[in-house]
This record gives C-alpha cells, structure tokens and sequence, in this order.
C-alpha cells in the first residue's frame, strides 16, 4: 500500500491532528487521464480567478488564490481527502514515527467551542500543572470560541523551546487558570502492557506508529517474563485511532496462525487491489522480525478485544480479523466504521496530496466503511450505561463520507439522538474521566470476567451480531 520507510501506510482517526484516515505514501506518478478535460469549466476557473483579482475587495496573493482552488477541488470529495502545506505534511510523517513538537494534550472540542484536555504522560503540558478535564479558552490571549479545531492546534504547535499561554478554566476553580508552556518534542509511547491481576494481562495499543510492532513484541515478552502462565490477555483497543497498515497487519499476526490473510484492498488503480498476510515482507518496516521472537503459547492465549466508537481504521482492521478468524472474543461498543485508505502523493515545495485510493475488508471480505465492527458481547462503558459513547460521530454522520460498497451502513444520527448526545455529554463533563486499565474500567473488568469463565454484564441493547449465527467460515490463507 505504497510507502514511507519500507513502504508503510496508515489507517487512523487523529486525536489531535486529523480526522479517519487509512493512508499509503506514494512516490508522485504521471497518469494519464485522457484529453476529455471540461474546457468551459476550466474558462469558468480562469474567470473566477480574474474576477477576484480585478474586483475584491484588497489585493490577494496568486499563491493563496491557487493553494485554496487546489484545497477546495481535493476536500470536496470526502472527509479524508486533503490537500497538506507544508507543515501539515511534516506533522503527518512526524506523528507515524510517534514524535511531534507540542503541548503533549489530547484534545476534544466542547459543544461551546473550547477544548478539554488530557495531557500524556512526563509532557510540558502536565508538568506545567494542567489536569485531565481542564477546558481551554483562550491560546495567546486570543479566545477559541468558535476556532476551528485544526486553527486551535496549529496556534498551540510550534517550534522546540518556544513558549504559549494558555487561560483554562477547572471545574471548583473560583476564576481561570493561567498556564505558559514551553513547547517540547513529544514521544508519544503507543503500547502500554501490564499483569492486571495473576494469570491475565492487558496489552493496550494507543496508536499505530512506526514502532508499535516492536514495543507489542516487547510488551507480550515482558508479560511472559512476569507471568510465564498466562491465562488470559485483554488487548485494548478502545479510542485508538489508527496508524500506520504494518502496525495493524503486525498485531494481527502476533495472535494468529502465520502467513493468514489479514486484510485486502481495492479501488480504482492497480496498486490498490491487495491481499496482506501476516508476514514481516506486509508488517516489518525493518530487516527485523520482532514477533518471531514471541512465546509459541501466545498462539492460543484466550484473548478478548476492546472496542468503542473511537476505535478506527487500523484499530478495525485487528478487530475484524480477530472476529473473522474466532480468535477473539470482540467486546465493547460498535467502532467507528472508517475503512477507506487514502495515498499520500508528496508534491513539489514539500507539500502533498491525501487522497482517497481504495476500500479495505476483513478476510471474510466484510467492507467496515461507514458499518464498523460490531462487536460479539456489547458492553457498557460505565456500569450503569454507555452514555455518550453510544452517540458519537462514527464515519456514517460525516458529510460526503464514501459509502459502503456491500450496501451495508450502519444508521447516522437522528435528531433525537443528536439532542440526547448533548444532554448526555453535559452530564458526562462533571464525571471523572475514564481510565483504561485501572482499577474502575468496567469493560476491563467485564473481559477479565469473561476470560474466567464468570457472568458479563453486557448491554441492554445489543447490536445485531456481525456475522450470522452459526457462522464458521474461516477465510483462505
């Protein structure tokens, strides 16, 4: 699926810096699109432009009038298709190798149009004194409300040692917070992996970087180390948005039997139409084969996979090859349903094209765009509900999402549900904020009880299973 390094592609909804995506980069290629181009549509182009610069208002740079033309002419065919400056590009390759300058905070736009925060782990954001919840009004001074989310991002990113203020306001603060934080390079770590309690572990995938084979291979070792029986093992999914395709096929491939078809592809040109295989030539972007040094017993570990409506792209890939195959029980929440991949064309002056390139499917042939995964035991976030996660923006609310080829979407939102998202989303602010992995995660809780063979509560509502009951295809290899 095209490259960066040795040929690496990414499948993903950004947190902090973009929206679903499945990507491959490709070397620029010359393709020839026939003579037929819309000779009055391109008169109608050149009009445009002359009437904007004859008549508006103040003078406007050729370079910004021809950069927008190219933006609105690739953003106007999917959610995922973009044009990338300069910066943008950069920040795209530096978030695949897990490394970005910034504030170390994951982000999520308020109805009002602020930003709550998370910081990560040892960022300048939390040593800065900035919690978990604390909702960002103003960057510099300037006010957000109504900012774009990407303008937000863009004014709190920046060069290495340069300093930003942020105005917070915290929830039992008598009046707004005020933070200067210095700007630093982030390693964002994307596996977490520890022995919940004697005989289980759980193994949490955050994002789908570069490295993130070599740190699950790491991460499973070290469980073994510390537990050499093992008899059961949560792999956590949930909010992960994506990342690069070897990751997901790598991850795929440490629990399943070698060389099985973990994904295909298909679109238009011929590069697009793809089986990978849980092999290292389709996951290993080095001469190294980390999962070759994993524990033959990880083969068949009972596994069970957490899910929700922020599990994306990659994150959907291992979960519907896990459930095609019944290598894993799926539990949790239906994903979000992005399953189109998109090629990253780089351009002349370091600036590219993200395009929209082709379809992928799990190895039963399952199309997840604008569907996801559902998974084989719903389960609540909280045990009293799933509150807002049941009504998030999945990819079949988004405008001009591409749809799905198999006739299979699952339903947008109503405007009930949209009302309900809101009032449930004001009550879930004056929560604490989940925890994957602690103590008081009830879908941890609910895996680990179903990897013992104890009762699950599941959901009230539970979803129409993904695949029909009875169903014992396994697909070819």
């Amino acid at each position: 699926m095209g490259s960066i390094f040795k040929s690496s592609s990414l499948v993903g909804i950004g947190i902090i810096a973009g929206v679903a995506m499945s990507m491959q980069f490709s070397a620029l290629a010359s393709k020839n699109v026939g003579d037929g181009l819309p000779l009055d549509e391109l008169r109608q182009l050149r009009d445009v432009y002359g009437l904007i610069k004859s008549d508006y208002v103040e003078p406007v740079e050729d370079k910004r009038l021809l950069t927008e033309a190219i933006n609105g002419m690739v953003s106007s065919l999917d959610p995922h298709s973009a044009f990338l400056d300069k910066k943008a590009f950069r920040e795209l390759r530096e978030g695949t190798e897990g490394r970005f300058v910034g504030l170390g905070i994951e982000i999520v736009q308020t109805d009002e149009g602020y930003i709550r925060v998370t910081p990560l782990e040892d960022s300048p954001a939390l040593r800065a004194g900035m919690l978990g919840g604390d909702v960002i009004t103003r960057i510099d001074k300037v006010s957000i409300e109504g900012m774009a989310i990407d303008e937000a991002i863009k004014r709190m990113r920046g060069d290495p040692n340069t300093k930003v203020a942020l105005t917070v306001v915290r929830e039992g603060a008598p009046k707004p917070l005020e933070f200067v934080i210095t700007r630093a390079e982030i390693v964002q770590k994307s596996v977490k992996a520890r022995i919940v309690e004697p005989g289980y572990g759980w193994l949490r995938v955050v994002q789908f970087q570069a490295p993130t084979v070599d740190d699950v291979a790491a991460g499973l070792i070290a469980l073994y180390r510390q537990d050499p029986g093992l008899k059961g093992l949560v792999l956590d999914l949930r909010d992960d948005p994506g990342g690069l395709l070897q990751g997901a096929i790598g991850v795929s491939a440490a629990f399943l039997p070698a060389g099985v078809k973990v994904v295909s592809t298909n679109g238009q040109v011929a590069e697009s139409k793809r089986h990978y295989f849980g092999k290292p030539d389709d996951y290993s972007l080095t001469e190294d084969d980390a999962l070759a040094r994993l524990p033959a017993a990880l083969k068949k570990v009972p596994l069970v996979v957490l899910v929700n409506s922020g599990s994306a792209s990659a994150s959907e890939i291992v979960a519907g090859a896990l459930q095609d195959y019944k290598r894993a029980i799926i539990m949790g929440g239906r994903t979000f349903g992005k399953g189109s991949v998109q090629t990253v064309h780089p351009l002349s002056n370091e600036t590219a094209v993200k395009l929209t390139t082709a379809r992928y499917y799990t190895p039963l042939g399952r199309s997840i765009q604008a569907k996801g995964i559902t998974p084989d035991i719903a389960v609540n976030e909280r045990a009293d509900g799933d509150g807002y996660n049941s009504l998030r923006t999945r990819e079949a609310d988004l405008e001009k999402h591409l749809s799905n080829d198999r006739g299979e979407e699952s339903a947008k939102l109503s405007a009930e549900d949209a009302a309900e998202q809101a009032r449930i989303l004001a009550i879930e602010r004056k929560l604490k904020p989940l925890e994957h992995g602690s103590a008081t995660d009830f879908q941890l809780q609910q895996g680990l009880n179903h990897l013992k063979g104890l009762p699950v509560q599941r959901a009230k509502a539970i979803e129409a299973p993904a695949l029909a009951a009875g169903t014992v295809a396994v697909p070819p290899k």
